[in-house]
C-alpha cells in the first residue's frame, strides 16, 4: 500500500528559512469573511478555523476585525511566527501544530472553516479525510471556503504525476517549488462535496501572463460549501 501523504516537509523548510512569509490576507478570504458576517456585534461570537494557516496572515486580518480565530498548520516554524506576531501586536488567536486529517477540536465548534490553497497539497485520500473532519467541527449550516488550484493551471504540465491525484517535482508554471499539488477539475469538486454539503458557489478564476513565450495560466477554484445534516 502506498503512503498517504498528509504533510509535505517542504513547507517547514520554507517557513524556517523565512522564504514564504505572507504578512497580509488574500482577497478571497477577506471578501468571503465579510460576506458571512458583516456587523461588529456578530463578529465577536463568530469563530473561524483556518486549516493550513501558515504564518497566520489571513487570521491576522480576521482577529483585527473582531472575529474569534484558530489556526492549524503542520509547520512548527509557521505556527511560532503566527503566535509571535499576534502577541507582538496584541491580537487574540489560538494556533496549534497539527495534522488537518486529525483536527484536535470538538464537534460543531466553528462557524466557518477557511482553506487558502493548503488542502490542494493533499492527495485524494488525505483530502477526503480532512473534508470529513472539517464537516465534523463546523456547526450545522456552517460555511467552508475551499480554494484549490485548477487543472487548467500551467504548472500541472511541469511536474510528474504521482499517486492519489498528486503532481510532484513542479519546476515551472507559477507554483514551482511548492511541493506536491493536486489540480482539481470541476468534476473533482462536485464529487468531493456530493454528500453532506450544499455547494453555494463555484467560481473559476484565471489569470494569463502574456509576457512569456508560453503564456502562463494561473487558475484556481473558489468554492463555498455549507454543512448540511442528512
Amino acid at each position: 500500500m502506498k503512503e498517504v501523504l498528509t504533510t509535505d516537509p517542504i513547507w517547514e523548510k520554507k517557513y524556517s528559512s523565512n522564504s514564504d512569509i505572507n504578512r497580509y490576507p488574500w482577497d478571497i478570504v477577506v471578501s468571503q469573511i465579510f460576506r458571512s458576517c458583516s456587523t461588529m456585534d456578530a463578529r465577536r461570537n463568530f469563530s473561524i478555523l483556518e486549516v493550513g494557516c501558515g504564518t497566520g496572515n489571513n487570521l491576522w486580518f480576521a482577529s483585527r476585525e473582531g472575529f474569534t480565530v484558530t489556526g492549524i498548520d503542520s509547520s512548527q516554524s509557521a505556527i511560532s511566527y503566527a503566535k509571535s506576531r499576534f502577541e507582538r501586536e496584541g491580537l487574540e488567536g489560538d494556533f496549534v501544530v497539527g495534522d488537518v486529517t486529525k483536527l484536535p477540536f470538538g464537534d460543531s465548534c466553528f462557524d466557518m472553516v477557511i482553506d487558502r490553497a493548503a488542502l490542494t497539497c493533499l492527495g485524494r485520500t488525505a483530502f477526503a479525510i480532512s473534508l470529513s473532519e472539517i464537516h465534523r467541527v463546523l456547526v450545522n449550516k456552517g460555511k467552508f471556503l475551499f480554494n484549490p488550484y485548477s487543472d487548467r493551471h500551467s504548472s500541472k504540465k511541469y511536474g510528474e504525476r504521482f499517486h492519489d491525484g498528486l503532481t510532484k517535482g513542479i519546476n515551472a508554471g507559477g507554483v514551482a517549488g511548492a511541493g506536491q499539488i493536486r489540480f482539481y477539475s470541476i468534476g473533482d469538486i462536485e464529487d468531493a462535496f456530493e454528500a453532506h454539503w450544499e455547494i453555494t458557489k463555484i467560481e473559476h478564476r484565471e489569470n494569463i501572463d502574456m509576457t512569456h513565450p508560453e503564456y502562463l495560466v494561473h487558475s484556481e477554484w473558489v468554492v463555498e460549501a455549507t454543512k448540511v445534516m442528512r
